[in-house]
């Protein structure tokens, strides 16, 4: 039976936010798995490891162009019941994953995973927004995206560790589990959230996709696809740049990495703190920041004290931007699952972008090539976040008044 609708948005982040953040957590672990196991899956599967690399690609498209797909052809259930079907649909694409015994079963795998991942992701951030008063939807948001921050911490060692040791499939069994537990949870937790927390949030689906058309909405999707494209421009060739580069032992990498993922998780914490009062303010200080310490690593990269401080900066103001990210999306667009699931697409957009330019640009011009793009993106983040200046709805989440109507004029 489902659960009782919530009657009123709570004001304090419920345990459900909490359970939806876990259920990213196992995506984001998914999603990062196939690049801590590239050997063992070209053994296993009996091809090179530069096809292996496609698959994250798969992962990701099929991310950007399948999940608000899935999240439109869901749009006339209930999110809970959403989620749960979105469940079954990743729980099938990682089992599927685990017993692949061919390249181009686990391609199918990938996709699955990926669109079941990005629509997952879309309808969990607009649950998380429904279920709390709008004045705290930054802290909301910031806590379903620990979920992210701790699958790049945590998800991707695991995943690396238990397919180091028991194998590649073994990765995708305790994912698979992950998910289950996720999805018990879900059930025994998660309620539905009121049918609108705030007029006009009850949409069609044509009136949803003609919110995509809002300028404002539109400069929001553009700058949140040039914030995490600039971090990605650089993370994705952390590895390459710290041990080619910098002069890093490449043993002494993965604790610089862990190093880096703590930084996001206190940056997380900051933002979502500031997100809902300061929502434009933070988003031009932090992607401000972001493009300095991008300048610093680029200038600093072969000096390996200066490189670690500008790498942890990154950290602390690049992908940390997501709740304000949303927060910002949200007042321009609603909290509707098409909305988020349609932001969450340009960010992996961002990803793409980031790492498939900086990859071009290395053959012929270095490993710094692609930090000198990243700064190049943050720059026009700051571009794209200044129209949300005009609204001060957008900037504080003040209720802007309408215009009085002006007075007839007299004809007698």
């Amino acid at each position: 039976m489902t659960p009782p609708t919530t009657p009123t948005p709570a004001r304090t982040v419920p345990l459900a936010v909490h359970i939806l953040a876990a259920g990213i957590f196992a995506m984001v672990t998914s999603e990062f798995a196939v690049a801590g196991l590239m050997p063992q899956l070209a053994e296993g599967l009996g091809t090179g490891v530069e096809r292996i690399g496609y698959l994250v690609t798969v992962f990701a498209v099929a991310m950007t162009v399948g999940g608000p797909i899935l999240t439109m052809s869901l749009l006339r259930f209930p999110p809970r019941t959403a989620l749960l079907a979105i469940v079954a649909v990743f729980l099938a694409g990682n089992v599927l994953a685990a017993l692949a015994t061919s390249y181009p079963v686990m391609v199918v795998a990938r996709i699955i995973g990926g669109v079941a991942s990005q629509a997952f992701f879309g309808i969990a951030v607009s649950m998380c927004a429904r279920l709390v008063d709008e004045r705290i939807r930054g802290r909301a948001n910031g806590v379903a995206m620990n979920g992210l921050m701790l699958g790049t911490l945590l998800g991707l060692p695991l995943a690396t560790f238990v397919g180091g040791r028991l194998g590649w499939q073994a990765a995708f069994w305790t994912i698979s589990l992950l998910t289950l537990v996720a999805g018990v949870l879900i059930i025994a937790f998660v309620r539905n959230p009121a049918e609108s927390d705030a007029p006009g949030e009850t949409r069609s689906t044509r009136d949803e996709l003609a919110v995509l058309r809002r300028p404002q909405f539109v400069a929001a999707l553009a700058s949140s696809t040039l914030i995490i494209g600039a971090t990605f421009s650089a993370f994705s060739f952390f590895t390459p740049i710290l041990t080619e580069v910098t002069g890093f032992r490449e043993g002494l990498v993965p604790l610089l990495l862990l190093a880096y993922g703590a930084a996001t998780l206190v940056g997380n914490t900051v933002v979502a703190r500031l997100a809902d009062r300061h929502t434009v303010s933070t988003l031009l200080i932090g992607t401000g920041l972001n493009a300095v310490f991008l300048t610093g690593f680029a200038l600093f990269t072969d000096a390996p004290s200066p490189a670690l401080v500008f790498m942890l900066g990154i950290g602390l103001t690049g992908v940390t931007m997501n709740p304000a990210m949303a927060v910002r999306v949200q007042r321009a667009g609603g909290t509707t699952p098409l909305v988020n699931t349609v932001h969450a697409s340009f960010i992996t957009l961002g990803v793409i972008l980031g790492s498939a330019v900086g990859s071009a640009l290395i053959p012929d011009h270095g490993l710094r090539a692609p930090i000198v793009l990243g700064i190049v993106l943050a720059v026009l983040a700051l571009a794209a976040i200044l129209p949300a200046l005009a609204s001060a709805h957008l900037r504080t989440g003040a209720r802007e008044r309408p215009r009085a109507e002006e007075p007839a004029t007299s004809t007698a």
